[in-house]
């Protein structure tokens, strides 16, 4: 609870721990066995956080966060825990809070465009492998220059199978393409989307500013996260909220130190988020986590030992609380052990020893000091919340959600044109251009024996043909790449240039036969040859032009790679 503008979060003996609100952004833990208090500790901070108006998140695992929306009830028990504390004007308290749901069906819908969560999360999420994962950077990065978007899961599979498809052309600009890896990750998709996760991706995406808000008397707003369905895959679990990390440290501002944070970040289970993690993926967190401290959010990470979190990222949490563990075998005492060294020593008890002998809600509690330097460690009873224990009505958390001001924001999602849509027109587009042009042959052909004259037509009407090609040409190009500038000029003058080049080839190759017939006719020597043969070849000829240059245009304009 808030007393005196700082959190009072345990009591050691006669000694109140204090959590300062200017260190809370040095980040901290919640460590302890199944069963020791970590919820109850996790209440007791993120209500006093909201009392002093800082926005809170919490992911809900088990789904007894959803309390707090509603004021505790006495009892015997918790009278005795208050006068133990001897607390004054206690009061029972219910806390703004929204509720969130990937899955929205416990909360607003929090949705994530595929571009959004990035080739490494989503590679991550997919379990793939470091060449897959290469493969599907090769296809973001085709989507990137072309200026097509990945939304959601039906863009990044035509995305997939446009590049699959044309795999010679981008393995040689970008590197290997193959076919195995293409079905590799069309397969982890259809998993993915079996699992009832399809409707994750998609917009409107969660505007991760939403959170930093207060209520009308200026509390933070508390933002839980249903997460009992999503943490039945605590992979997709751990890589969501990993994501929303990552939305965090890159949308909010550089604000240095400040008195409060502007927001505190509870990630429970957290060794999810380190379990089987690439270097790569690891060396991002660790730095999001050294960073983001200057951007006024505080983390804090909730597992049952310390152990679970990797020693450099470890290292970065200042404000600790470290309910009881047990240990039943060597690897268990080891970490008790690491543990207990973590701590700055107490002469009146021994650590180790201490941790394994704490009762449901107590704990070591050590917290930063106003000069940044942790406190000796303690052995303390943490205060009860002001909200309820356990987990509200069903209908309690669903009226809230509906007379939510984020309800018509989020409910519908929304599918705008993206690269799923614009690669389907482009296709259909380029078979409809492909049938008009057989067409067009075989009128063409049943024209050519008429003479020089219909000749020199035909190769007009071809020349035509082309020019009348360049709008379809050109929305094909626009639609392909949307954002590429000048592409559409390019098809115009490639249509142009096709008709000129059908009518010069037409007249050039009659000039050329009726220059021979003189010639033969003047020294009598040679074949003279007659008018519709003249027409029929100079026919040919232009159609022969057309279909070389406007054709092949139409075809690599599709594909972005127009040479004129």
């Amino acid at each position: 609870m808030l007393k005196d503008a700082k959190i009072w979060a345990a009591k050691a003996g006669d000694k109140e721990l204090y959590l300062l609100p200017n260190m809370s952004n040095r980040h901290g833990f919640i460590a302890g066995a199944t069963g020791t208090g970590k919820t109850i500790t996790l209440k007791v901070l993120a209500e006093s956080f909201s009392d002093m108006g800082v926005p809170v998140f919490l992911s809900d695992v088990k789904g007894d966060l959803t309390g707090m929306c509603v004021p505790g009830t006495d009892s015997e028990d918790m009278q005795s825990r208050i006068e133990k504390f001897g607390i004054e004007n206690w009061q029972y308290k219910a806390y703004p809070t929204t509720f969130w749901d990937i899955f929205g069906e416990k909360g607003h819908p929090v949705r994530v465009t595929i571009s959004g969560l990035g080739p490494m999360l989503l590679s991550r999420l997919l379990k793939l492998t470091d060449v897959q994962e290469g493969v599907l950077n090769i296809v973001f990065r085709v989507a990137d220059d072309q200026g097509l978007l990945l939304l959601d899961l039906k863009d990044l599979r035509a995305m997939l199978k446009f590049v699959g498809d044309n795999r010679e052309e981008y393995t040689t600009m970008y590197g290997n393409v193959s076919t195995a890896s293409i079905g590799a990750i069309q397969r982890a998709l259809l998993t993915f989307e079996q699992e009832g996760c399809a409707d994750v991706f998609g917009e409107p995406a969660l505007d991760v500013k939403d959170w930093i808000r207060t209520d009308a008397s200026g509390r933070g707003m508390i933002n839980i996260l249903s997460s009992d369905r999503l943490f039945q895959s605590p992979t997709t679990y751990g890589t969501f909220l990993l994501w929303m990390l990552t939305e965090l440290y890159e949308t909010m501002p550089e604000v240095g130190d400040l008195d409060k944070p502007r927001l505190v970040f509870f990630f429970d289970e957290a060794h999810t988020l380190f379990d089987d993690t690439p270097k790569a993926l690891h060396d991002k967190i660790s730095q999001i986590i050294k960073l983001i401290r200057s951007k006024g959010v505080g983390i804090f990470f909730i597992t049952q030992v310390p152990a679970d979190i990797p020693d450099d990222i470890l290292g970065q949490l200042s404000n600790k609380v470290q309910h009881g563990l047990r240990a039943y075998t060597p690897k268990e005492q080891k970490s008790i052990k690491a543990a207990a060294q973590s701590y700055r020593v107490n002469e009146n008890f021994k650590t180790e020893e201490a941790i394994q002998a704490l009762g449901t809600g107590e704990a070591l509690v050590s917290f930063l000091d106003d000069k940044g330097i942790p406190e000796v460690v303690e052995v303390a009873k943490i205060l009860p919340p002001q909200s309820l224990m356990g987990a509200a009505p069903a209908e309690k958390v669903q009226q809230i959600v509906n007379a939510g001001e984020f309800d018509l924001k989020y409910r519908e999602s929304i599918d705008r044109e993206s690269a799923y849509e614009i690669i389907t027109a482009a296709e259909q587009q380029l078979a409809q251009a492909q049938e008009e042009a057989r067409e067009q042959t075989a009128v063409a052909e049943a024209a050519a024996g008429a003479g020089t004259a219909v000749a020199a037509g035909t190769a007009a009407a071809a020349g035509a043909v082309a020019a009348g090609k360049k709008t379809k040409t050109e929305e094909l190009a626009e639609q392909i790449a949307a954002k590429k500038n000048g592409t559409a000029s390019k098809v115009a003058q490639s249509a142009k240039k096709t008709a000129q080049k059908a009518v010069s080839s037409a007249a050039s190759s009659a000039a050329r036969s009726v220059s021979t017939n003189i010639v033969n006719s003047i020294t009598g020597t040679g074949k003279v040859t007659d008018a519709a043969t003249i027409g029929k070849r100079a026919a040919t000829n232009a159609l022969s032009s057309v279909m070389r240059t406007g054709a092949t245009s139409l075809v690599r304009g599709l594909f972005g790679n127009l040479k004129l």
